[in-house]
This record gives C-alpha cells, sequence and structure tokens, in this order.
C-alpha cells in the first residue's frame, strides 16, 4: 500500500485508525492537530482547523481525490496567481505608457503652433501712436492691438521681453504703421533719447506724391516742406535729366532719427537708389535715369517673377524703330501717369495725346522720367535684361500677376482678349 502515511490495519474500536499501543508501528501517530500547523507552514489558505473525518483517508494511508488539495500543488497554484497578477501589472502599465506616448504626440502640434498672432509687416497706412505718461508695458500692448498696430497683446509683450524694454518704455507719440510685426513696433517705441526715430515704410513703386505723403505724416513735418525740395533735383546731385526727385526716393523701412529735417530724410532716401544703382554695376548718372525709368514701368507692367522678360520686350521695342510697335513702348502705365491717373482704362483719345510726355503710344521710346520709384529687384531686371523674341506682353490676371507674352501683334489681340474676358469676370478690378 503506499500513501502519504503508512500503518497498520484498522483495529476495531479504535477510532482513530492507528493502533497507538502497537511496537509494531513505524512512526510516531500524527494527530489532527499536528497536521493542521503543518499545513499552516506551508500555505496560508489552510490555517483553519480541519475536521478529523476529513483527515481520515490521509490517516489510512491514502490521499483522497475528493479531499483537501496537497501542499505541492496549493504551492503551485499561488505562484500561478502571482505571476498572472505580476503580468496583468505589466500589461497595464504597457499600455498607460502607449496611451500617453500617442497622446503626447498628437499634442505637440498644438503646443509648437501655439504662438501669438503677429502681422508679417511692414504694415500699411500710417498712424501716430502716443504712449501716456505712466503708462505699463501692458497698458501699451493693448493700446496697440486696440489701434491695429499690432496682430496680438501677447505678441508685442513678447518682443518687448526679448528686448528686455519693459522698463525702457517712455512717454511721447511715435509714427507708427497699422499691421506692423510686433519686434518693429518694439524698436520704435524704445528709440528713445537721441536715438529717437520716426518710422515710415514706404512702399515699392510708390508714386513721389504718395510718398512725400507718408513722409510727412510719419515725420511730422509738413508736407509742403517736402514738395518744394522734391522740385529741386540740383540739391541732391541728380543728372540733368531728372526733372524731380520721381524714381529716386527708395522703398523700404525707415527710422529717421528725430533730428533730421525734410532734407536730410530726401538725402537718405535718394543715397539709398544710387548705391543700388551702382551695387548693380550701373555708375553713369545719365545711364542710371534711363534704368530708373525703366524700372519703375516694369514694376507697374508686371510681377518679380517676370520683371526680367518684360525688361527685354521693353529692349526689343525701343531699340528697333521699324519693327511693328515702330519703336514705341506703349504703356498703359506710362499714360496714366502723365495724367495723373491710377487706371489702366485709357481711352483711344488719351493715347494719341502728344502732349503728355508720358504717352507712350503716341511718342516713341522711354517716357521722359520715371513713373516711381523701383525696388532693387526690378533696377536689377532693367539693368539687365532677358533677351528674348517678344514685343508684346499683357497682364490677364491683376490678382496674380499672370502675363502673357507675344512676338506678333496678331498673337498680342489673342492675348489682349483673354485680359477682358478677365476684367468683365472682376467688375472694378481694372479701373
Amino acid at each position: 500500500m503506499s500513501g502519504l502515511f503508512r500503518g497498520p490495519a484498522h483495529v476495531p474500536g479504535n477510532d482513530s485508525g492507528v493502533s497507538r499501543d502497537d511496537p509494531s508501528s513505524t512512526q510516531e501517530p500524527t494527530s489532527a492537530h499536528d497536521y493542521d500547523h503543518a499545513l499552516a507552514d506551508d500555505d496560508d489558505q489552510y490555517q483553519q482547523p480541519v475536521p478529523e473525518s476529513a483527515m481520515a483517508p490521509l490517516y489510512h494511508g491514502q490521499a483522497s481525490a475528493q479531499g483537501l488539495p496537497s501542499r505541492r500543488s496549493s504551492r503551485v497554484s499561488k505562484r500561478v496567481r502571482k505571476r498572472r497578477r505580476s503580468v496583468i501589472f505589466f500589461i497595464i502599465l504597457l499600455l498607460f505608457g502607449v496611451v500617453v506616448f500617442f497622446a503626447v504626440q498628437a499634442a505637440k502640434p498644438l503646443l509648437s503652433g501655439f504662438q501669438a498672432a503677429d502681422y508679417p509687416g511692414p504694415g500699411t497706412s500710417s498712424v501716430q501712436f502716443m504712449v501716456p505718461e505712466g503708462a505699463t508695458a501692458r497698458m501699451v500692448a493693448n493700446d496697440l492691438k486696440t489701434e491695429d498696430v499690432v496682430a496680438s497683446e501677447q505678441a508685442f509683450l513678447d518682443a518687448l521681453n526679448a528686448a528686455d524694454g519693459a522698463s525702457a518704455l517712455q512717454p511721447g507719440t511715435f509714427g507708427m504703421k497699422l499691421q506692423m510685426k510686433a519686434a518693429d513696433a518694439v524698436s520704435v517705441l524704445l528709440a528713445v533719447g537721441d536715438d529717437k526715430v520716426h518710422y515710415a515704410a514706404v512702399a515699392q513703386n510708390l508714386r513721389m506724391s504718395d510718398t512725400l505723403a507718408v513722409l510727412a505724416k510719419d515725420t511730422g513735418i509738413p508736407e509742403a516742406e517736402f514738395e518744394s525740395l522734391a522740385k529741386q533735383p540740383q540739391l541732391f546731385d541728380l543728372p540733368e535729366e531728372a526733372k524731380n526727385l520721381e524714381g529716386y526716393l527708395a522703398p523700404g523701412e525707415y527710422r529717421f532719427p528725430i533730428e533730421l529735417d525734410a532734407k536730410a530724410i530726401l538725402s537718405e532716401m535718394v543715397a539709398g537708389t544710387k548705391k543700388s544703382l551702382t551695387d548693380t554695376g550701373v555708375k553713369d548718372p545719365t545711364e542710371q535715369y534711363r534704368v530708373l525709368t525703366i524700372g519703375s514701368i516694369i514694376e507697374f507692367e508686371g510681377n518679380a517673377a517676370n520683371y526680367a522678360k518684360i525688361s527685354g520686350a521693353i529692349e526689343n521695342r525701343i531699340n528697333n524703330p521699324n519693327g511693328e510697335t515702330g519703336g514705341r513702348l506703349e504703356s498703359d502705365a506710362t499714360v496714366a501717369y502723365g495724367l495723373g491717373l491710377k487706371t489702366y482704362n485709357i481711352t483711344s483719345a488719351q493715347k494719341a495725346d502728344k502732349t503728355n510726355l508720358y504717352n507712350t503710344f503716341a511718342n516713341p521710346g522711354l517716357p521722359v522720367g520715371p513713373i516711381g520709384s523701383p525696388g532693387i529687384k526690378a533696377i536689377e531686371a532693367a539693368a539687365h535684361p532677358e533677351a528674348n523674341p517678344y514685343y508684346f506682353w499683357v497682364t490677364v490676371d491683376l490678382k496674380t500677376g499672370e502675363t502673357l507674352y507675344a512676338a506678333t501683334f496678331a498673337e498680342h489681340k489673342t492675348n489682349v482678349a483673354k485680359y477682358v474676358a478677365w476684367c468683365d469676370a472682376n467688375p472694378g478690378e481694372c479701373k
């Protein structure tokens, strides 16, 4: 017989099933109490007393299949349960990490894209902005935002902190622009004392009269002073062909020291244009005047992408008096300038008027002078035209600047029809 315990056959009258007096017994009898303690040492699950009736099979040397589980199986079950709990905990931890990772990745674009609204600059119309006595940075930021000088208070405050200028704001009235870049607004407001400036933004190819109006508004100097000086080109060492400062008032953003007078301001702008011409390789004053004239026309007739191509077509026209155009430039922009108008719709009568010295339909060659102040890209294109076979061009979409070219007048008429169709589809755009 095999079993957990070994003992003699059952002795009648002995309820325990084990003879305690038999000297042939091979081991000491084990009580239910001792058995309970043995199990308790191995597994906490069996710390409660076990009824003797449940122990009976064991005392007969048999492990009951229906009775208590063995100590080995209980230890195994406990290890399995612990292992399962560890695996489940690890899986939960892993899933949590995965969720956190994807949440962070999803939030990154939002966090990186969270920047205070700011205008690209340089701004539009001029305004006079006043910083009151005792104003805080937050108050100034609010006023700038309210007057649409900056796009947001936070953009201004960020730029101010970057310049370490929160404590440097001074009261006063400053010439500024609407919709300025926040950093530019800070630069204007922090220019104090001897360095205090008037800020002026002059757009490309503004006519001289428009530029002088901007300067007067931004500096507080009467416009009449600028106009009087602009009619005296000899004061600025310009060629004798120049009748005024038209074409020489270089566009750009200016911060004029507050002590500069009208002549000093105009001199700075003229010097900027001369430098651009010299840097482009044009040093002769008369040739500079010619390049400025072509450059100013180019800016009205096209955009930066086709400046050089239009410049080449202009050279083809004015250098070939026997060509299809008879050496005439035939630019609506020049006629409009001579008439003091701002339109692309020129009548037949206006095109026939030879008394208009800027009328390039009635008069061959270039007009008598520039029709605006060109930027550096137009100057470069005028100085270095692209060689091509074209004599005609027309901008068929005034919003995108799309321009079509032609070598013959017949081709050009087809392109002009596209321009007319665009004007019909966009009422008011071609006036």
